[in-house]
């Protein structure tokens, strides 16, 4: 026996809640999310994500629910109309949630997923598409990384798009957000190498022309960038290009993946940033080329995260094996 309330149909102050839990200001001020459908709603109770209030339209949509976990939220039966109003989905399925923002220390991830975990990592730098980034973070959890870091500069994981497109990686990979360059170090386990991706196989291990998106070519591919101050991006620092490392390039299925090994992806717009190429640089890590057909500008970010991950999870599986392999011989 679930308890719950009746809300009046079209109450407008359940509206204006559920507005506001869809806007960053309510998440950071209250430290609250909303989460829409069952699959998401399900694999966040699942991983321990606290449950304030549930909306739904039947008692049918909370028996698809873990019921110890759902008593201890209000919940509230509305009208469909009233969840229809409300939805950021095509077609809504009647089940809607504030929850607690999660901590990633404090969430059970799944079993399967925390025995598939690799030393592999993930940089997010400056990713703003909320589609892109919930692709990656799916993406992320497929591969098995073992964490995703975000810098400041990303969209917030937490808003709608976000999650949709991340189909329920939120609650299967640990999501470290908002940090800047100076403390992401703390956030990597010792020794990580740091990685780049690139896709621009003819470029000089280069200074100011920073790739865009996952890296792009420039327009005459065999002209070497000249490190000009000028060309940097306007997010870097006084330093500008100066200070920025050679980075050895190479291609993405050459052998690069030595435990533990971190990416990072460039944003769409401003692509990598001066930081993320000197952390590389402190860390012996390299620029990982993606080739493209000549003409074609860059890759998606999502889609060169998609290709490093599982690349970097192939090589990090044979070389396991081969140590395994070499064990076993008296």
């Amino acid at each position: 026996g679930l308890w719950y309330e009746k809300a009046a149909p079209g109450d407008r102050r359940l509206g204006k809640v559920v507005t506001l839990a869809k806007s960053k200001k309510f998440r950071d001020n209250h430290g609250k999310v909303l989460l829409e459908g069952h699959r998401l709603i399900r694999d966040a109770l699942e991983a321990g994500a606290v449950p304030q209030t549930l909306f739904f339209s039947t008692v049918g949509h909370l028996k698809l629910l873990p019921e110890a976990e759902i008593k201890r939220a209000s919940l509230v039966k509305v009208k469909f109309e009233d969840i229809k109003t409300w939805s950021d989905l095509v077609t809504p399925q009647g089940l809607l949630g504030i929850f607690s923002k999660p901590d990633p220390a404090k969430m059970s991830y799944p079993a399967a997923q925390l025995a598939s975990s690799l030393p592999l990592l993930l940089i997010c730098d400056n990713i703003r598409d909320p589609g892109n980034l919930g692709t990656i973070l799916r993406s992320a959890a497929g591969a098995g990384c073992q964490k995703v870091l975000l810098t400041k500069g990303c969209v917030d994981p937490w808003e709608p798009k976000v999650l949709r497109a991340g189909m329920g990686a939120h609650f299967r990979v640990p999501i470290i957000t908002n940090l800047d360059w100076e403390s992401l170090p703390t956030n990597l386990p010792a020794g990580t190498q740091v990685c780049v991706a690139d896709n621009d196989p003819d470029a000089p291990a280069r200074t100011a022309s920073v790739p865009r998106g996952a890296g792009s070519a420039p327009a005459s591919p065999k002209a070497p960038v000249k490190p000009s101050p000028k060309a940097a991006p306007e997010h870097e620092d006084e330093e500008g290009a100066a200070g920025m490392p050679e980075l050895p390039a190479q291609r993405y299925y050459k052998d690069w993946a030595r435990a533990p090994v971190a990416v990072v992806i460039g944003g769409e717009t401003h692509g990598l940033s001066a930081a993320a190429l000197r952390l590389a640089g402190s860390t012996g890590g390299k620029r990982l080329v993606i080739p493209v057909v000549p003409g074609v500008d860059s890759l998606n970010s999502a889609i060169a995260a998609g290709i490093l991950l599982f690349e970097g999870r192939r090589q990090l599986l044979c070389r396991h094996k081969q140590e395994d392999g070499r064990q076993k011989l008296p």
